[in-house]
């Protein structure tokens, strides 16, 4: 077995493997500087498998399991290296005297303080059980959404790359080839085919020279919208105030707007609602489900929700004074104050949501990819015309001569 363990020293490496029934055969010490490359590691712990790892926490305490031979288990079937070093921590944290969510918490960037906020709750209630299935719920949910996301962003990104592909590839190669012998016949060029002889140049002739090396049309049409993106990133890191502009100006955009608004309130209300069920107080797990969101402008209303929450008014009465949910939500969350049933009705609403969400991005989808293949027509009847327009325009007066 190769892995890597926390240890003062080789000695207490030495010790921790015996106690694990391992035999220390060789070891280095690590490096913790981080590179390039250790950020694309292919072991790296994904969601799914911290949603294997609460499914079987919760099957082993349901069976009457302890707690380190569950732990046990789970380091020991573990084929993912790095979920298997981090159980053997966890492992030997728990036996040495820590809780579970201390022992955990020592691993941030894989167990959030949401899930050790839901832990800590389960073992104050003496339920782990019941949080274990509802992290296991909860991930399920997340990894559904974020997979959502994905396909919103990842098929319009290769249908238009294949179409800005295309493009460069005919302006590049095919257009000058057929607007070459246009140079060569004595006739007056139509408006159309002057911009398509323009285009094709602006593509295949150096535009200027960047450390002595050309600097090609084509390569700053690529460019672009990289440049575009790296721009909006650098401006939303530069000030609070550009960043709470440029994310308000994403709310209202026509498409984009109403999407983010959707995908934020279905992960807002399913972490509240995870909260709120595990027995955590309102103004907690609406501090908590406040992380999830990204949105300054979306933060910026969440916070006040907090505030009207905490001066005494009625939750629906602080969404509904945001100004940023719709009245269905408030409607139903009022519903649940008033039945006992809020944290149920959350998850209506984020279930709600949920479809809601999947139905606009197969929408999106849907309605990207014919603009782009119209663009493509477009530009293909546009060489076909500024190729051979000229030719049919003047055959009368060259069959004449």
């Amino acid at each position: 077995m190769r892995g890597t363990l926390s240890a003062v020293n080789e000695v207490d490496l030495y010790n921790q493997l015996q106690t694990a029934g391992l035999e220390l055969i060789q070891c280095s010490s690590l490096n913790k500087q981080k590179t390039f490359l250790s950020g694309m590691a292919p072991n790296k712990i994904k969601l799914r498998d911290l949603i294997q790892f609460f499914i079987h926490m919760e099957q082993m305490q349901s069976a009457g399991v302890p707690l380190l031979d569950a732990l046990s288990d789970i380091r020991d079937g573990a084929e993912n290296d790095q979920m298997r070093d981090m159980m053997s921590e966890i492992h030997r944290d728990v036996r040495d005297g820590a809780a579970l969510s201390e022992a955990l918490e020592k691993h941030p960037k894989i167990f959030k303080p949401l899930y050790i906020s839901l832990i800590k709750s389960g073992e104050d209630t003496g339920d782990l059980t019941a949080v274990y299935l509802q992290l296991v719920h909860y991930l399920k949910w997340v990894d559904a959404m974020q997979s959502k996301i994905k396909k919103a962003t990842r098929a319009p990104t290769i249908t238009g790359a294949i179409v800005l592909g295309v493009i460069i590839f005919m302006m590049s190669v095919v257009v000058p080839q057929i607007v070459g012998f246009l140079k060569y016949l004595d006739i007056e060029l139509p408006w159309f085919s002057v911009w398509l002889i323009a285009t094709s140049n602006f593509f295949v002739q150096p535009q200027f020279h960047l450390l002595g090396l050309p600097v090609y049309g084509a390569i700053i049409v690529v460019m672009v919208p990289l440049i575009i993106a790296a721009t909006f990133i650098a401006l939303r890191k530069s000030s609070d105030s550009i960043a709470y502009k440029i994310d308000s100006f994403f709310l209202v955009s026509p498409i984009a707007g109403n999407l983010i608004r959707k995908i934020t309130i279905a992960r807002y209300s399913q972490t509240f609602a995870s909260l709120f069920a595990s027995g955590i107080d309102v103004i907690s797990a609406l501090k908590s489900a406040r992380k999830t969101v990204s949105n300054l402008a979306l933060i910026d209303a969440m916070e006040g929700v907090e505030i009207y929450v905490q001066s005494g008014s009625p939750l629906s009465d602080a969404l509904n004074a945001s100004g940023e949910f719709p009245s269905m939500v408030i409607r139903m969350v009022k519903i649940g104050e008033e039945s006992g049933n809020l944290a149920v009705v959350l998850d209506q609403v984020s279930e709600f949501y949920t479809k809601d969400v999947d139905e606009a991005i197969d929408a999106l989808i849907e309605m990207i990819q014919p603009t782009l293949t119209i663009i493509l027509a477009l530009v293909i009847v546009w060489i076909a015309a500024g190729s051979l327009g000229p030719i049919y325009m003047n055959l009368g007066n060259m069959v004449d001569f």
